[in-house]
């Protein structure tokens, strides 16, 4: 991946910053150390306004994810994949 590194100190959300279109091209480091451990909700739920209801645009934005530390097992009610599932299925490379 090649971008700007960028850092996301928020604590819950990776679904949504991953999908913000402000990072669009960006390599995102999250520094909140527990990541992937609910997963990624279903990405066709609409709002009453049609809008993602669990995300901030319909696609992944950012270019490239590093993280401190990887959760590999997810546990939510929403969730319907994996974050890595997500990510390998957009093409986005990550490491931590």
């Amino acid at each position: 991946a090649k971008g700007e590194v960028v850092f996301n100190t928020g604590m819950v959300g990776y679904p949504e910053a991953l999908s913000d279109p402000s990072y669009r091209g960006q390599i995102l480091v999250l520094t909140f150390p527990l990541i992937g451990n609910y997963g990624v909700p279903d990405e066709s739920v609409k709002d009453q306004n049609g809008l993602p209801k669990y995300f901030e645009s319909s696609e992944i934005h950012i270019s490239g994810l590093i993280v401190s530390s990887y959760s590999w097992e997810h546990s939510h009610w929403a969730a319907q994949k994996s974050l890595s599932k997500w990510l390998q299925e957009n093409n986005i490379p990550a490491m931590y």
